[in-house]
């Protein structure tokens, strides 16, 4: 059960909660609520009234509004980790995944929870803990690609991340571009394009001590 279907479980006012569910139902609302107005728009009262809950309960979670998002945004940098390693761990066939880790980006810009615009469209970029959060999943999924294009390939460390920066960079920005356009092309089909033009340039870099690829 996501957040948000937990905030929609627990919604009635006065239900009492175990500390952990409780925090899931109230992160839940505040992603409802960050997501649709902004962190500058949103307040706690909203907040607490969307996870029908007295504001003092939803401070004796969390201090103040930025605890809220911040707490929100570990969560959902790390779901974005998670399932690029997870791509990356899926095949050996490295077209397949390449596919696959394009596929991720696809997959979480299209959660409906709209939990991406927290990480890359954030309100909050001049803050500087949302900064760092925002650089280091960045960072570390770029890591990740690298950690696969270097053994394959036998680049330079700092070669192949230039390359794996290039790489997540790209992905996402066309997965946003995907949504955000509303664009009649089918999400497979969508990965199925940039996939094609990503393989095209990676695959220039032969196997390591292999003839071919």
């Amino acid at each position: 059960m996501t957040a948000i279907e937990q905030t929609e479980a627990a919604r009635p006012r006065g239900t009492r909660l175990p500390r952990r569910a409780r925090r899931n139902q109230l992160l839940g609302a505040a992603q409802e609520v960050f997501v649709a107005q902004g962190y500058h728009a949103a307040a706690m009262d909203d907040i607490a009234e969307r996870a029908g809950v007295s504001k003092p309960v939803l401070y004796q979670h969390f201090p103040g509004k930025l605890d809220l998002y911040l707490a929100l945004l570990d969560q959902h940098c790390e779901s974005l980790l998670q399932s690029v390693r997870k791509a990356l761990a899926s095949t050996t066939d490295n077209k397949l995944r390449v596919a696959a880790t394009m596929d991720a980006y696809f997959a979480y810009v299209e959660d409906e929870g709209g939990a991406f615009r927290l990480v890359f469209e954030s309100d909050l970029t001049n803050e500087a803990a949302v900064r760092e959060r925002v650089d280091r999943v960045t960072l570390q999924c770029a890591e990740a690609i690298c950690e696969v294009i270097a053994e394959d390939t036998g680049l330079p460390r700092d070669e192949a991340m230039l390359l794996a920066v290039g790489l997540g960079g790209y992905s996402q920005v066309v997965a946003r571009y995907w949504l955000a356009s509303s664009s009649t092309v089918p999400r497979e089909k969508a990965v199925q394009l940039i996939t094609s033009l990503a393989w095209r340039g990676i695959a220039g870099f032969p196997l390591h001590g292999a003839e071919g690829h």
